[in-house]
């Protein structure tokens, strides 16, 4: 599937770049840098309510587009706390839809956030975030043919979607969303995942190559979410290096000054001319998208 993809954008940069020769077509041949113009990728058509004709995605761009350290909690007692120690972008991450308390949950955390003025995401459970009235929604792939992207769009709420190989870049990009996760950069314990870690350099080439925010994932201490800053990264989202510290305030601490100093924003890894292969093998589990281009 990467192997089409990078094809279908060779062809589009030469067909892009082509020109008449004399008699004939003339020469068609991709240029050198290819694979790092967004204007190549191709576009999937997403089933479900967001394939159906004449959908066009409006999603809002962030009101800070340095989303910095990206804090992914469980609850509400976590979303305080997290801004309490500074964060200002959080991601409420309630994975069990019969949760009790899952829309007073919600409805907590929108309320700290907008205290707080921060940019607070409510991952998966998308009506309830448009009614609670949060600032943005947080999707995976499997989320995107189900969840009604225009109600989102319309209800103003930004979006952010996870992706991890480049089809499901392809994918989120046809969306024009808000951000643009990718992971996972490094080998992470937070859930099981057939992806091979991407690591910098596959950062550092979405970074230069998507023009809106990327978002690293997976694998972050304050160590690695410095190198994430130095790929171009705007922001670092980190489970357990918080949540499982024994010290979370000290941990947010030290990564916001990994993330924000002035050494973690100055450019230092270079981007790959290709991204590396994010899959050791095709599973039942792991499909590329067969949704047509």
């Amino acid at each position: 599937m990467e192997a089409l993809i990078l094809a279908k954008m060779a062809t589009t940069h030469s067909l892009r770049h082509g020109y008449a020769a004399g008699a004939g077509a003339g020469p068609v041949r991709a240029r050198a840098g290819f694979a790092l113009d967004s204007e190549n990728l191709p576009t999937f058509r997403i089933p479900g309510p967001a394939g159906a004709p004449g959908f066009a995605p409006q999603f809002a761009s962030l009101s800070h587009a340095q989303l910095g350290l990206y804090a992914v909690v469980d609850s509400a007692a976590w979303v305080r706390r997290v801004l309490d120690a500074g964060v200002r972008t959080v991601q409420l991450r309630i994975k069990d839809p019969n949760h009790p308390q899952l829309r007073r949950e919600i409805g907590d955390s929108v309320v700290a956030a907008r205290t707080a003025g921060a940019q607070l995401f409510i991952n998966d459970h998308w009506q309830a975030a448009i009614e609670e009235g949060a600032y943005g929604v947080h999707l995976g792939q499997e989320d995107l043919a189900t969840a009604d992207l225009a109600a989102i769009a319309r209800a103003g709420l930004r979006l952010g979607v996870s992706t991890h190989a480049y089809w499901e870049v392809c994918r989120a990009w046809t969306l024009k969303p808000s951000y643009i996760a990718c992971g996972p950069i490094h080998a992470t314990k937070a859930k099981a995942m057939p992806w091979v870690p991407q690591g910098n350099g596959n950062l550092a080439y979405w970074c230069a190559m998507l023009p809106l925010p990327v978002v690293a994932i997976a694998g972050m201490d304050a160590a690695r979410a410095t190198q994430a800053a130095q790929c171009g990264a705007a922001g670092v989202a980190v489970i357990s290096a918080i949540t499982a510290a024994g010290f979370p305030e000290t941990a947010i601490a030290s990564l916001k000054e990994a993330i924000d100093r002035p050494v973690g924003r100055t450019r230092k890894y270079q981007h790959v001319a290709l991204p590396q292969s994010t899959l050791s093998l095709l599973s039942d589990e792991v499909r590329p998208c067969s949704a047509p281009c």
